[in-house]
């Protein structure tokens, strides 16, 4: 049984992969037809018809597949610069792809500040007949950074790290982020003298938020200090970097438009429009798709907007599996939940090495083992990132069969390896790791229950 469960659960991940590419969305959405760029096989609400330039500029882990699939795409011979993780470069005959920051390091470097300033010089210089089209992917925020005046880069960096490790979620994160940053929530807008900018966005953000997702860098929100300073208090992270206390505490919210759908008018006079060509309900059902293909009947659930942990997510995938198992044995028939969501992760002071993935996997195999007993042979749970990438390791998540729950049943130090949030050894050990590399993608997470009779 472990064999058939695991080549479904390969296939039905691979398939939530391959529909959140770049290469397979945007030209779903965007055409370039006699000098004008195209939504839906229409021309935008105000026409979008450049007779100058066309510059590419963004950052995130779907980055390179975004500026390829619009190199591509734009036949009059767009130039720019894209960053994104080592790994996922790539050579374009026109757009740079540049490396910018360590694989399964999710924060900004000196290389990633060095190129956002590029891409900011590039839109300052274009005029009224130009157009910018900047590339806004998961992992963005911290592939897209500029510093404000007065904080420090090791200083973002630090208050990055402490909040993720307190378990702040992403809307914590990138509000502090964009209340630090020149290019973070509209920033990056703001600097282009352009006459139209179409933000083109792959979400990671559960619910689709276009001013969180990359921490908003063509939004209009402007920064929230007065927000960013209480997600610090409420963290205890206020002494962490007393730099970016004082910046907040001296900085003046910008007041913004009321733009939902991502359209606004720049103090300069650029257009911009965003354009949202996929999300985790892209993968969740191209994954639920694959599993009706294999037999099964699928419940398939779209992410919501409720920050749950790891732990959490980990016993309730437990208890549904329950569920699931006894309804097969019940009528032979084959059962599966597709699942999204990104769940969250408090580390403890002393803690190990893993990924929210990982730690839901435990969680679930931990749950099952004290209120089950022995793992059924038809059972398998898996949680994997879209990015390739789970926490500060080269796994994407893992799951657990009946194999893999033997080891682990076995291994004397579990119990303490999911307090320490140690899951990556673990599973290692027990052969759970689900590796993948990184995918050139990013919305978030897919979770999966297998039951076979």
């Amino acid at each position: 049984m472990t064999a058939p469960l695991r080549a479904d659960a390969a296939h039905v991940t691979e398939a939530a992969i391959a529909a959140v590419r770049p290469e397979t969305l945007l030209p779903r959405r965007l055409a370039w037809r006699g000098g004008e760029l195209l939504l839906d096989g229409r021309p935008f609400s105000t026409p979008v018809r450049p007779t100058g330039r066309i510059a590419v500029v963004g950052g995130g882990k779907a980055a390179a597949g975004m500026a390829a699939a619009l190199e591509a795409l734009l036949e009059s011979g767009a130039l720019g610069l894209v960053s994104v993780p080592e790994g996922c470069g790539r050579m374009l005959e026109r757009i740079e792809v540049r490396e910018t920051r360590p694989a399964a390091a999710n924060l900004p470097t000196g290389a990633v500040v060095e190129a956002t300033r590029a891409m900011r010089g590039l839109l300052e210089s274009l005029g009224p007949a130009d157009l910018a089209v900047v590339v806004v992917t998961g992992g963005g925020s911290a592939l897209l950074e500029e510093p404000a005046a007065g904080v420090e880069l090791a200083d973002v960096i630090a208050v990055t790290r402490f909040l993720s490790a307190a378990g702040a979620d992403i809307r914590e994160l990138n509000v502090v982020r964009q209340a630090v940053s020149l290019v973070k929530a509209g920033g990056l807008a703001r600097a282009c003298t352009a006459g139209r900018l179409v933000a083109v966005v792959l979400s990671d953000v559960i619910g689709d938020p276009l001013d969180l997702i990359a921490s908003g860098p063509c939004m209009p929100v402007g920064p929230a200090p007065d927000a960013a300073l209480a997600i610090l208090r409420r963290h205890a992270a206020v002494e962490v970097a007393p730099r970016v206390t004082r910046h907040l505490e001296r900085t003046v919210a910008v007041a913004a438009p009321a733009a939902p759908d991502g359209a606004w008018t720049t103090p300069t006079g650029c257009r911009v429009s965003h354009v949202l060509v996929g999300s985790n309900a892209t993968a969740v059902d191209a994954a639920a798709m694959a599993a009706r293909d294999r037999g099964y009947d699928v419940t398939t659930r779209h992410a919501a907007a409720v920050i749950e942990s790891a732990d959490d997510v980990g016993r309730r995938l437990a208890t549904e599996a329950a569920g699931l198992v006894a309804a097969a044995r019940r009528d032979g028939r084959p059962r599966a939940v597709i699942e999204g969501g990104e769940a969250v992760v408090s580390l403890p002071r002393d803690h190990g090495t893993g990924g929210r993935n990982q730690q839901t996997v435990l969680a679930a195999f931990e749950a099952w083992r004290r209120e089950a007993g022995a793992w059924p042979a038809g059972l398998l749970i898996a949680s994997v990132g879209t990015d390739g990438e789970d926490g500060p390791t080269n796994a994407a998540g893992g799951f657990a069969d009946a194999e893999v729950a033997t080891r682990l049943a076995a291994n004397p130090d579990l119990p303490r390896a999911i307090a320490r949030c140690d899951a990556g050894p673990a599973l290692a050990a027990a052969g759970g790791l689900v590796v993948t590399g990184p995918t050139g993608t990013n919305v978030a997470d897919v979770r999966i229950i297998l039951a076979r009779p």
